[in-house]
């Protein structure tokens, strides 16, 4: 499989930020006070989540990504901040004294998730106007949009975000979140998983019946393709030319979290060196199955593709 020079490509991401934590320990014993299991924490980890997920993806890969997004004026968003930094993202992250920046707490012991403890709040509707005004001048220098949706809030201007880069001739890619798919109209691509395109079109009874729903999904909201990441069954694209399934390739899957921001930020990338969507998603669904073999929130590097290639 071919993979096209990624170091020309300049990728946006807007969208929910996070702080990924981990808390890894050993388990020995149940607790005396309540049924549960007592974790002696003995080492922690932190890592970019949310669309920071996908910015950092995109740089593993080789593009160049910049990275906006709202976060609160605290520890958490330094500690964001330094690991983007480290990572190689250009981080444009405005702060919102009134916001608490989100954090995802994970407890592990065994190499199991034990415990997730979420700590978060919405961002205030001035930051987000700023945000969108910064949007606007960004956006000639960039050749892929990515809008990372998490239901935190960050995006509460995305109808208008998507009718700006479209204008400007940008592709848009947008990782949806909800109920309410309208506000997505005009888009590129939508990536839904399988549990969230049922939200949105009701519970399909096979193949045909998932093609039909896509498809008419996508002629409402007028976007050049749906792409539905189905888990253990792969992928599948739904666009002007019809429908075109990847089996999935996964050999280990050791933990979902975070493989939809590699399948978008793999997706932008590709598009962003010049490959077509039929290819992009063959390679976004590549490093789909390298990204479930690894613990948490990672990301694939274009070694690791070429090697598994």
């Amino acid at each position: 499989m071919h993979i096209p020079d990624t170091s020309i490509a300049r990728v946006l991401v807007v969208g929910d930020v996070m702080l990924d934590r981990y808390w890894f320990g050993e388990v020995n014993r149940i607790s005396p006070e309540a049924p549960v299991p007592v974790v002696h924490v003995q080492r922690t980890e932190e890592r970019p989540g949310g669309a920071a997920n996908v910015a950092r993806n995109a740089v593993a890969l080789g593009a160049q990504s910049t990275l906006l997004s709202v976060v609160g004026d605290d520890e958490p968003a330094a500690a964001l901040e330094r690991l983007l930094r480290a990572e190689g993202v250009d981080a444009r992250l405005r702060r919102d004294d009134g916001l608490s920046t989100t954090i995802k707490l994970r407890v592990i012991g065994r190499q199991q998730q034990l415990l997730r403890i979420d700590f978060e709040n919405q961002p205030t509707h001035e930051v987000l106007r700023d945000k969108l005004a910064e949007f606007k001048a960004l956006l000639p220098d960039y050749d892929v949009v990515v809008l990372s949706d998490y239901g935190k809030g960050g995006l509460a201007h995305v109808a208008e975000m998507i009718q700006v880069a479209r204008a400007a001739g940008k592709p848009v890619l947008v990782d949806p979140k909800g109920e309410d798919y309208g506000k997505y109209r005009g888009a590129s691509l939508l990536t839904p998983n399988r549990a969230e395109l049922r939200q949105v079109v009701g519970k399909w009874r096979d193949d045909a019946d998932l093609a039909q729903r896509a498809l008419a999904l996508r002629a409402e909201l007028q976007l050049e393709a749906l792409l539905v990441t189905r888990s253990e069954e792969g992928m599948t694209l739904f666009g002007e030319g019809g429908v075109v399934h990847e089996g999935t390739r996964a050999q280990e899957v050791f933990d979902v979290s975070g493989a939809g921001d590699t399948v978008i930020a793999t997706l932008a990338v590709m598009l962003a060196s010049g490959a077509d969507l039929a290819t992009a998603m063959r390679l976004s669904n590549h490093a789909a199955g390298i990204v479930v073999g690894k613990l948490g929130t990672a990301t694939v590097t274009l070694q690791e593709m070429l090697a598994e290639n």
